[in-house]
């Protein structure tokens, strides 16, 4: 008799509710190995390869490319075949769904692994149950045959299709619409790179579903001598239906119904990072109590030159060190406050698939060049999604640049534990009163949120006048 296993999804990160599917490596009939590569998903942090638990037949998946599925719950059904290789019943232990957040503070072993478990398990790769009672911090990754430590992971490039390239290479190839296939790999072995795609992308040579097109518009013009039809009346009007227009059949200006009435397009399920966000924000809108402070740095006396966000992070450090009440963690549960000797400074990074929070570590101690180069090279790894969960939490207090775009002044948001955010609006020239008369002054809006749960009014006040004393330096 055949026995089945389903296997459940376990958690991809640090407490993180659901995953989404990028793409599956197998389908329904299939055969798989044990550790093989089951499917890519995409989290709030990262794209994670996950591996079967089993060697055996694929019966059922939990869905498809796209599709947000729950930790827990099941994400693929085998049939296990005993003539294969099977990982041993003491190495199944089961999994333990939020657990205690992993400090950094001591690294596992070099024998410790992590290997999937039918059940969503987090399991040692021994061959042996582990002792009853032992408990082993979590460095953040639960699947994958890994070695458990904070180093960052090197993925594995799996063919797919005949095509070479890493799951967080395929995501980003379906958002752009890039035919993997199509696309001249650069990588060692063949391997596509997240430049091949980016450059395939720009250049238009391997969209998705163009070789498709090509054939279906050569076999319409081979029929249209035999099969073309007159298009009747009443279809016509079909073809500007999408068409809006301000005046009714008769001439006369229409009014617009309400927006409750009706609506346009359709409604798009939020996944991956834009999905965490509405949960952080909501989160933080209920526990947190913001208040907000603004005003103008003048910056009139920079040098050529200054990096107006390197002088940003120096300024906080500054503050930081002035009040230290803002660089901290607040427990509202319990009421506790944590206050840090460290400045880890979260830069905020937009991107289409949301908003990123990497930790610029230990800011207080770095010169402005090496600020600026670990800002590059944060920015770099969010946007090829090579950043490591670990480096997306934890700060002690978070930076906002948005006037990089437009914008003066905002109110954003703390996102607890930290009680305090920093905003940067547009520099822009404002008539300044000087000794004698007016001058020109280049000035920087700064806004700073608060949580006044724990911090004073004349707290934040007397850090933001640190910061902007700072900032007024000419170098």
């Amino acid at each position: 008799m055949s026995q089945t296993k389903t296997f459940i999804l376990p958690d991809l990160g640090e407490g993180l509710p659901d995953a989404t599917i990028v793409e599956w490596f197998v389908k329904p009939g299939d055969t798989i190995k044990l550790d093989a590569p089951l499917v890519s998903m995409e989290t709030a942090k990262a794209v994670v390869e996950v591996p079967s638990p089993v060697s055996g037949k694929v019966l059922k998946l939990a869905g498809g490319d796209g599709d947000v599925v729950i930790t827990g719950t099941m994400l693929a059904v085998f049939e296990v075949d005993p003539s294969m290789p099977q990982r041993a019943e003491g190495q199944d232990t089961g999994h333990h769904h939020g657990g205690a957040a992993h400090t950094g503070d001591t690294a596992p072993g070099a024998a410790d692994k992590v290997v999937a478990s039918d059940d969503g398990g987090v399991i040692k790769d021994t061959g042996a149950p582990a002792p009853k009672g032992e408990v082993r911090d979590d460095a953040g990754t639960v699947v994958g045959a890994m070695q458990s430590s904070d180093a960052v992971r090197s993925e594995a490039a799996v063919a797919v299709g005949g095509v070479k390239a890493m799951p967080a290479v395929r995501a980003m190839a379906r958002k752009l619409g890039v035919d993997l296939s199509r696309v001249r790999a650069t990588g060692a072995d063949g391997v596509a790179t997240m430049d091949d795609v980016k450059r395939a992308a720009a250049d238009g040579s391997a969209k998705a579903g163009a070789a498709g097109a090509a054939s279906v518009g050569a076999t319409g013009a081979a029929t249209s001598g035999a099969a073309a039809r007159p298009v009747s009346a009443s279809a016509a009007p079909t073809a500007n239906a999408g068409q809006r227009t301000q005046l009714s059949a008769t001439g006369k200006p229409m009014r617009t119904q309400p927006p409750g009435v009706s609506a346009s397009g359709q409604p798009e399920q939020l996944k991956g990072v834009r999905r965490n966000m509405a949960r952080v924000m909501a989160d933080a809108h209920a526990k947190v109590v913001p208040t907000t402070l603004t005003d103008d740095a003048d910056i009139h006396a920079w040098a050529h030159g200054n990096d107006m966000t390197v002088r940003l992070v120096r300024a906080i450090c500054v503050a930081a060190k002035a009040v230290p009440a803002l660089n901290a963690w607040f427990d509202g549960d319990n009421l506790t406050r944590t206050l840090h000797p460290h400045v880890d400074i979260g830069i905020a990074v937009d991107t289409d698939d949301g908003l990123f929070v990497p930790a610029l570590r230990n800011a207080d101690v770095l010169d402005a060049r090496g600020v600026r180069e670990a800002i590059t090279r944060l920015r770099t790894q969010v946007e090829d999604r090579s950043i490591p969960s670990s480096e997306l939490s934890g700060y002690t207090i978070s930076l906002s640049n948005f006037g990089m775009f437009a914008g003066r002044y905002a109110t954003p948001v703390v996102v607890p534990p930290c009680v305090a955010i920093v905003a940067a609006g547009r520099a822009r020239h404002q008539i300044t009163p000087v000794l004698g008369g007016f001058e020109s002054h280049k000035v920087i809006p700064l806004s700073l949120t608060f949580d006044h749960r724990v911090c004073t009014g004349g707290e934040a006040a007397r850090f933001l006048r640190a910061m902007l004393d700072d900032l007024g330096l000419p170098g």
